[in-house]
């Protein structure tokens, strides 16, 4: 199910799926969403999150007490995962987890439906996200069923491709600097001149901030230029 909350950030919307009994990310605190969430699952045995960022989680206390107060579970917090096993994966942020059930990836904002993922300075590390796809990439997936956008039906090109656009960013990022680039501004009107930073404000911020991972991972490798 998708909820009603779309943006440049959360494309058409939340999904949340349910699975098993189990509902993964009830979405925003949206009466209508979280009551067609408990059509669907009708006596759910709880609530599970890949993150607690609002568009994935805010609905969950509500949606925990329509459901006669089953419990709701933060893997990323430490909490039980149910029945997931479950993949850390940093990047979007500090707490993010993939969840994985029967072959099926259930990766919030780790990998989307389409378009990349924001991953800000502080949000556990561009190399962790890096590595938590790697691992990804490594598992029989037969789907990904991620937080924004269609299925993904072919997860290990997916996330290969994830793993190449980040590598080639942070190669434009080095060779934006190598070129002269001294500013931020700079730096991103050169390695991102392949996206609409300029005409669409909300990316720009997002584009600055994963910038400062790629900084961020680059100084801490001795990879970035004095």
């Amino acid at each position: 199910m998708r909820a009603a909350n779309p943006s440049p950030m959360t494309l058409d919307g939340t999904n949340t799926y349910v699975i098993a009994g189990w509902v993964i990310d009830p979405g925003p605190d949206d009466a209508a969403h979280l009551q067609a969430v408990l059509d669907a699952a009708g006596e759910p045995r709880g609530i599970v999150l890949t993150h607690d960022h609002l568009d994935h989680a805010e609905g969950a206390e509500r949606l925990a007490s329509m459901a006669g107060g089953v419990p709701v579970m933060h893997p990323g917090a430490g909490d039980d995962a149910g029945p997931f096993e479950v993949v850390r994966s940093p990047g979007h942020s500090q707490d993010s987890v993939c969840l994985i059930h029967a072959r099926i990836c259930f990766s919030g904002d780790t990998v989307l439906g389409e378009g990349s993922v924001f991953v800000p300075s502080g949000g556990g590390g561009l190399a962790g996200y890096l590595s938590a796809l790697e691992q990804l990439r490594q598992l029989e997936l037969e789907v990904i069923c991620p937080g924004h956008g269609p299925i993904v039906w072919e997860p290990r090109e997916r996330i290969t491709q994830y793993i190449e656009h980040r590598l080639e960013r942070e190669q434009k990022v080095l060779d934006a600097i190598a070129a002269g680039a001294t500013t931020d501004d700079e730096i991103l009107e050169r390695a991102w001149d392949d996206a609409p930073i300029d005409r669409v404000p909300v990316l720009r911020v997002a584009a600055s901030a994963t910038l400062q991972a790629h900084l961020e991972k680059l100084r801490e490798e001795g990879r970035l230029p004095t």
